[in-house]
């Protein structure tokens, strides 16, 4: 199975820390395994025999312009106050995998949080028995200003506001924080670009380099499901219209440029082309790369 990508002379690699079937809070409410079965691209990478969702949470390594950058952190260890109980006190073994697949986590230059939820900022930090303390401690950690003053003063959801303070706040406290517009440029090849909706100030990355592009997702998108039905939100969204919006305009453009997309939880290969679908009701089909 795929887990690398060329584009141009930019190297992505993902790094897995859980994959998983159905039962997490991201399954799409309309996504019911009769709607979904009869989607037949899905089969077999992104949909079980039961038409149960596959999902996966990995983080995506980026060598580009001399910089090494990783894309979304993952869940993390020893995190509490976690709404999915299995996310609580984990015990995995992904940075030190990290070292392997990817780099030694010092020699990471940037990391670009696409947005703070529970899923893609957890090993922004480790706890090294005292304190919670930086994973990449001599990288430049990319928030978008929108993102971070939307959750900053966040009270009234548990779950966010022991995110931002394990998993956030350390970064921030320890220097190594950097709050840019959500179109930032972070290299030649590598730059943000908005996609509001499931969050105010959530991004994707773009990536460019000698003809070629691609595009990490974030969750503007959680499941390739959603490209046939991007009217289908996730429970997730904080404003479900924003998201809808941002998925047809992502859609349509992807859809045209034949960009390679790199899905942030899709399963399986991650990634593929989008097309104009030719079945009846669906938007787009997605041609996975293997």
């Amino acid at each position: 199975m795929q887990s690398s990508w060329q584009i141009g002379k930019v190297n992505i690699r993902k790094i897995i820390e859980l994959e998983h079937t159905g039962g997490t809070r991201f399954i799409l409410p309309q996504a019911v395994p009769e709607v979904v079965k009869p989607i037949s691209w899905l089969f077999p990478h992104y949909v079980d025999e039961r038409g149960r969702l596959k999902m996966s949470v990995h983080a995506l390594f980026i060598e580009a312009d001399g910089l090494r950058i990783v894309v979304d952190t993952c869940l993390g260890n020893d995190k509490e106050g976690r709404s999915v109980p299995d996310w609580n006190h984990r015990k995995s073994d992904f940075l030190e995998r990290f070292a392997i697949e990817a780099c030694d986590p010092k020699e990471i230059d940037v990391v670009v949080c696409t947005h703070m939820h529970v899923d893609h900022v957890g090993w922004n930090t480790f706890w090294d028995g005292s304190a919670w303390q930086p994973s990449f401690p001599n990288a430049r950690y990319l928030f978008s200003k929108e993102e971070y003053e939307h959750w900053v003063d966040e009270r009234e959801h548990d779950e966010q506001a022991a995110v931002f303070n394990d998993s956030i706040r350390p970064v921030i406290e320890c220097g190594l924080a950097q709050f840019v517009d959500m179109d930032h440029a972070i290299s030649a090849s590598v730059a943000l670009e908005p996609t509001p909706g499931h969050t105010p100030g959530h991004v994707s990355v773009r990536i460019t380099s000698e003809g070629s592009a691609a595009l990490i997702t974030g969750d503007f998108i959680h499941h390739p499901c959603q490209f046939a039905f991007p009217d289908w939100a996730s429970s997730a969204d904080a404003d479900t219209s924003a998201s809808t919006q941002t998925r047809y305009r992502m859609f349509n453009q992807l859809c045209c440029e034949q960009a390679l997309i790199i899905g942030t939880h899709f399963a399986g290969p991650s990634s593929g082309l989008l097309k104009a679908s030719d079945e009846a009701g669906q938007a787009y089909c997605f041609q996975s790369c293997r």
